[in-house]
């Protein structure tokens, strides 16, 4: 198996939608905002290389939106999907999975495009299975009013349309420990319905794919939980079982959301779990 980071872009957001209650003061300290209030914010998804299979998680905005809809974003930086993807040393039409830790505009565009004449869209992976949960399926095409903006029609029912639609087994649980793509998930409900953590064996290490549960390292004390949140009193309970387990067994957090910290381990100390170290993704899935 071989893990390659894949960088879909950078983009803003604002500082305080992102911290919540937390008072700027605080969040600043570890995610500066500009004079705009916007903080630096990554869409770094990972492409997983085991035999045949070539998985991509997540797959950023994707580039079909109008200039007004990337305006509100301040899309920074020249990182792509293909140009990622070529870098690994593939082609979209190469990859066999593409798994969706939730179907949030900035975790699922890129996984549907514009037809060649513009007159409607298509996957942009044309050989690849798209992978969510039915429960997650159900929450996102029939949105509540404050994730309606989040769930756009355009990025979502191609997917069914294509026939290339599939759903992961649930389990009784919270955990599933070897979902149909070969790696273990933790299914969360704080930030939206089913959202699911990829925990992924590698070289004797556990990487979780974080997605939007740990959305920065300045996310790691329990209550700092994003605005965004349907039910930030649930997503600090799992929280609290999540950054536990990653100190206790020292997981690799592999940050999708962080700019300038791509994975980082945690450990507990008097005030709670707090950030230990910080690694670029070369050093750890070299």
């Amino acid at each position: 198996m071989k893990l390659h980071p894949i960088e879909a872009g950078n983009f803003k957001l604002d500082g305080g939608a992102m911290f919540g209650v937390v008072p700027k003061t605080i969040w600043n300290k570890t995610n500066p905002a500009d004079e705009n209030n916007l903080i630096d914010i990554a869409a770094r998804c990972l492409l997983i290389e085991d035999g045949n299979r070539l998985t991509l998680i997540d797959t950023g905005m994707g580039n079909k939106q109008s200039d007004k809809f990337f305006g509100y974003y301040s899309l920074w930086g020249d990182h792509s999907l293909d140009k990622s993807l070529k870098n690994a040393g593939f082609h979209r039409n190469d990859i066999t999975d593409v798994f969706m830790t939730h179907l949030h505009f900035d975790h699922c565009g890129g996984s549907v495009n514009w037809n060649k004449d513009k007159t409607g869209f298509e996957v942009a992976f044309k050989n690849a299975k798209f992978w969510t949960n039915d429960n997650h399926w159900e929450w996102a095409t029939k949105p509540n009013s404050r994730e309606k903006a989040s769930f756009l029609h355009e990025n979502i029912i191609p997917m069914q349309e294509s026939g290339q639609l599939n759903f992961i087994k649930r389990p009784v649980g919270d955990f599933l420990q070897e979902s149909e793509l070969g790696f273990g998930i933790f299914f969360a409900d704080g930030h939206t319905e089913k959202q699911m953590i990829p925990h992924i064996n590698y070289n004797g290490k556990t990487i979780v794919f974080c997605g939007d549960l740990l959305a920065t390292a300045g996310h790691i004390p329990i209550p700092y939980v994003m605005g965004y949140d349907t039910r930030p009193l649930l997503t600090m309970d799992e929280k609290a079982k999540f950054m536990n387990a990653a100190a206790e067994n020292n997981y690799y957090l592999f940050l999708e959301h962080d700019a300038h910290n791509e994975i980082i381990t945690v450990e507990k100390t008097e005030k709670g779990v707090r950030l230990k170290e910080v690694f670029t993704c070369e050093e750890v899935l070299k």
